[in-house]
């Protein structure tokens, strides 16, 4: 049954209470929870709340409530925004020199829900409204419009963003339509592009490789950090596979603090599914800026090993591709997908048996909050490590 519509002005955003976090999850449970039990669904959550991408206050649930009862368990509807460390590079305006390369806040935002009894009337478009107010640079946004009432309240650890992530799963329209001021400004997406391949018979020896157990990717994640970092800083003011022509900026998360980690205990929950060698990537021995990382994807049937950070360049690729999919027919997977290859590597990919194809779920939308417009933003980096 569809409740009654409530005035948008009479509700704000707020951080939620451990209660309602703990509701929200029996909400979603329903359309998310998969083959997991609501135990295993709610245990699933605390656990990943735990987990360093998420704790010390990286992680806040919010909940659009009314502004008189903001601990309510009968809130209209609620979403995730993860804190995360990020760079954005500004281009060099001369060869000679470097791009310049800031280390940054941003944020990652995941599991928008509104229960089916409270949707049709635009809440869940006022809630991602509101949100850019809690997470972003408050000077750089427009005056508050106020038809809105009052801004939601400021919450310290929940700010100064310079831009915003987000992957739709209802299309590009929802998000995009949902900007800081009404229906402009929103979420815009950048590049839903996939690489798949069959896993094929081939066999290889495993000379010239290092395979990488979960707790030996951790270790990794700081040289990939300095590797972003040093590719960014160099990296060509215009080139033919950006989405932007002459990007103002390039932005990218970081894969460190759990970011890139947390997929590996998140796709395995609760199944018993093994790893061949217990191993979740690879590193080159000969040129150790070589590398790639994955995770299972087990929805839609059957299971998918999806490359969560790869790094190679067009020699070294065709090699890395070939062990990445050699664990994986050793592990029962029969495809292997990566996100957003450059067109060099595409071009090689498709050489090696890969298809290039352009996804219609978990389309990935930025929003940029410093000088200009996201319009003229380059996202780099935008593979799977960045999901959440």
């Amino acid at each position: 049954m569809i409740e009654t519509k409530v005035d948008l002005a009479s509700l704000s955003l707020f951080p939620a209470t451990r209660a309602q976090l703990e509701e929200s999850w029996r909400r979603s449970w329903p359309q998310w929870g998969g083959t997991l039990s609501l135990t295993e669904y709610l245990a699933r959550e605390a656990d990943m709340e735990s987990m360093d991408h998420a704790k010390d206050g990286k992680l806040i649930t919010w909940v659009l409530a009314p502004r008189g009862d903001p601990t309510t368990l009968d809130f209209m509807c609620s979403c995730e925004a993860f804190k995360r460390s990020g760079l954005v590079a500004y281009p060099s305006h001369s060869t000679s020199k470097p791009n310049s390369v800031h280390e940054v806040t941003c944020y990652a935002i995941a599991s928008v829900f509104t229960p089916p009894s409270k949707r049709g009337h635009g809440y869940a478009s006022h809630m991602m409204r509101l949100l850019h107010w809690v997470i972003a640079l408050r000077a750089n946004l427009p005056k508050f419009p106020e038809a809105w009432g009052a801004p939601p309240e400021w919450v310290a650890d929940a700010s100064e963003g310079l831009f915003s992530c987000l992957y739709s799963d209802i299309g590009e329209d929802f998000c995009r339509s949902a900007g800081p001021v009404g229906k402009e400004g929103g979420w815009e997406m950048r590049g839903a592009v996939s690489t798949i391949w069959d896993v094929g018979a081939d066999e290889g020896d495993d000379d010239g490789w290092t395979w990488l157990t979960q707790e030996q990717l951790n270790a990794l994640w700081d040289h990939d950090a300095g590797q972003i970092n040093k590719e960014l800083a160099s990296m060509l003011t215009s080139d033919t596979s950006y989405e932007v022509e002459r990007p103002a900026a390039f932005v990218t998360f970081l894969p460190t603090n759990g970011v890139c980690g947390f997929h590996i205990p998140r796709s395995t929950y609760a199944s018993d599914f093994s790893m061949a060698g217990g191993f979740w990537g690879i590193q080159s021995l000969n040129d150790p800026d070589t590398y790639a990382s994955w995770s299972i994807d087990f929805r839609p049937p059957p299971p998918t090993l999806i490359i969560t950070r790869l790094c190679a360049s067009e020699e070294t690729f065709p090699g890395l591709i070939a062990k990445i999919r050699q664990v994986a027919r050793r592990s029962g997977i029969g495809k292997v997908e990566v996100w957003k290859l450059g067109e060099g590597l595409r071009d090689i990919a498709e050489r090696t048996g890969g298809r290039t194809v352009t996804r219609n779920e978990h389309l990935p939308q930025m929003v940029w909050y410093g000088p200009g417009a996201t319009g003229n933003i380059e996202w780099a980096y935008n593979e799977k490590f960045c999901w959440c």
